[in-house]
């Protein structure tokens, strides 16, 4: 069984995100496979959600695509379950409080758990009120994967020093989506992480060009896409296997530019 560590064991990591029924199961099976082929080193799946808070608008209308296609979380575990990888790396949910606790936080982490999924990202959870989520993710052997944006201030040593897993660092303010720059702080912020913590640093929200990815990587123990990811699914819908394909490893070959 992977360990969300593991995306960190052999370099800098790349971190794709994908939206699951975006624009149905089998293609996100699909793309997993694609892109754990094609270099990622993690993947995060997100579970779609009608309220979907950290998200920006591409994201948003792939929750959107998914939810109109009925898509339930019993679909996605099975679909899950019949992922078959090249190689063994940790897959993650990014899901949001409510879907958690409207199926029952320990039936949730459990059965995610038995199909595979090693650690759970969940934005609209501060790090005061993770009591709530803890115990159940700790039961089922889940990471319980911490956030820490740019205005943490002085939360970061106290969520830094707790966190598990890895240390999603949030690049800006605001949603997720595509940016041309990102919060002039962001280097002091990921040293802040580190001299908190041990374990990896990994930056997300907005990130697109391999530019980006390559710059960041100079500074963070990995780099997390999503937005990018899911508009060339909303361009090609089934046939985004071999762009999304692409796109990966050209982003993979960015950041491991920097180990």
């Amino acid at each position: 069984m992977t360990d969300v560590a593991d995306a960190f064991k052999h370099g800098k990591a790349f971190i794709p995100f994908v939206t699951a029924g975006d624009p149905d199961l089998e293609t996100t099976k699909k793309l997993v496979e694609a892109m754990v082929a094609a270099g990622a080193d993690l993947i995060e799946l997100g579970i779609p959600f009608s309220d979907p808070i950290a998200e920006g608008p591409v994201i948003q209308a792939a929750d959107v695509r998914a939810l109109s296609n009925h898509v339930t979380l019993d679909e996605i575990f099975a679909m899950v379950k019949t992922i078959e990888l090249p190689r063994p790396v940790p897959l993650v949910m990014m899901t949001y409080v409510n879907p958690v606790f409207v199926y029952g936080a320990e039936k949730f982490t459990k059965k995610a758990k038995e199909c595979g999924i090693c650690g759970l990202i969940v934005p609209d959870e501060p790090y005061e009120e993770k009591a709530e989520l803890q115990p159940a993710c700790r039961k089922a052997g889940l990471k319980l994967v911490s956030m820490i944006a740019p205005t943490s201030g002085g939360r970061i040593r106290m969520i830094a020093g707790e966190a598990e897993g890895f240390v999603y660092c949030v690049s800006s303010l605001g949603v997720t989506g595509v940016r041309t720059s990102f919060s002039n702080n962001l280097p002091d912020v990921v040293t802040a992480i580190k001299q908190a913590t041990k374990i990896p640093v990994a930056v997300g929200f907005g990130v697109s060009t391999p530019e980006q990815a390559r710059a960041i990587a100079k500074f963070a123990d990995g780099v997390i896409v999503g937005s990018a990811i899911v508009k060339l699914v909303a361009a090609h819908g089934r046939d985004s296997v071999p762009y999304v394909s692409d796109y990966v490893k050209s982003m993979k070959d960015a950041v491991r530019s920097e180990d």
